[in-house]
């Protein structure tokens, strides 16, 4: 028996997540991808995301759009407010007109960090700066418009485009000699392609009949440092290019001055997405390996 494939319509297409969607999605024969950029679809704009929905008739609507530099929002904070939450409410309100099911990413900067242990979906939110208040905004207004939903918090994303800390690590690593990494922020780290592994494994069971709606958490195994990070990438790299940096000094958060106050702990547990999607994490260690073997397969220097 043929079926037709399950549509999706990706926004912000052209970031981290919304290409890491799209190109393992284009993979797979059980969906259609329609990517769309932020030239092709201006979330900002209520009329044009109608219009799109309606062209497109998608069977989901998967949000990557945003503005994701905490310290931009910081500097920008009507602006962040703008494309995280504002336009995050205009996806949702015209998917709920349609009856569309809606994916919506979110982060871990809607805690303030001071959970050791890390966090639960039902644990308190208390976003400490502009970025994380818009991005709650944004969880808000999708639970408000649209009653189907599926919001995932994730951190420390890392993938082969965009602003992430892989790409800047290895841009410093071949400039300077000597680094400096925090190493009293603790997190773990997520591969753009191992969220994207998730959100399709999520709509693939949803398609099947599963109503699981809600907020779900997931990044990738083993609670780590900025530094424990810094590291990491830096060894990876070693294997296919002779970096200039020489030595990695750990610092203090209080000693790494930046716009926007970071969470000191960022480690989100993930039970949930497994007891319900039977979900589990992959380790962030064997997915940076093949993510730096790839982005050095079409990187020649």
């Amino acid at each position: 028996m043929q079926f037709d494939p399950v549509k999706i319509l990706i926004t912000g297409a052209d970031g981290q997540s919304g290409s890491a969607i799209a190109r393992t999605a284009e993979l797979d024969s059980f969906f259609e991808v329609i990517p769309l950029n932020r030239k092709q679809l201006d979330v900002t704009q209520p009329d044009k995301i109608v219009a799109a929905l309606d062209r497109y008739l998608p069977d989901y609507v998967i949000n990557c759009a945003g503005l994701n530099s905490a310290d931009r929002a910081e500097r920008e904070p009507h602006k962040a407010m703008l494309l995280n939450a504002e336009a995050a409410k205009n996806i949702a309100a015209a998917c709920g007109d349609l009856s569309i099911p809606m994916i919506q990413l979110s982060t871990d900067y809607v805690f303030d960090g001071h959970y050791a242990s890390g966090y639960t979906e039902v644990d308190e939110t208390r976003p400490l700066g502009a970025y994380g208040e818009s991005k709650l905004q944004g969880e808000l207004n999708v639970q408000q418009f649209m009653p189907r939903h599926i919001i995932i918090r994730t951190s420390w994303l890392f993938s082969d485009r965009g602003n992430n800390f892989m790409l800047r690590t290895l841009e410093e690593a071949r400039e300077n000699n000597l680094m400096y990494g925090v190493d009293d922020r603790r997190g773990c780290p997520t591969s753009a392609f191992d969220l994207a592994r998730v959100v399709i494994a999520v709509i693939k069971q949803l398609s099947c009949g599963a109503e699981a709606w809600g907020v779900y958490h997931y990044c990738g195994a083993e609670v780590t440092t900025r530094y424990g990070f810094c590291e990491a990438v830096i060894a990876a790299a070693r294997q296919y290019e002779d970096l200039k940096v020489d030595e990695i000094k750990p610092v203090a958060a209080k000693d790494f001055v930046t716009e926007a106050e970071r969470p000191s702990t960022s480690v989100l547990k993930c039970n949930k997405i497994l007891n319900v999607f039977g979900i589990r994490q992959r380790p962030w260690r064997s997915e940076l390996q093949r993510l730096i073997r790839e982005y050095y397969g079409q990187v020649r220097y």
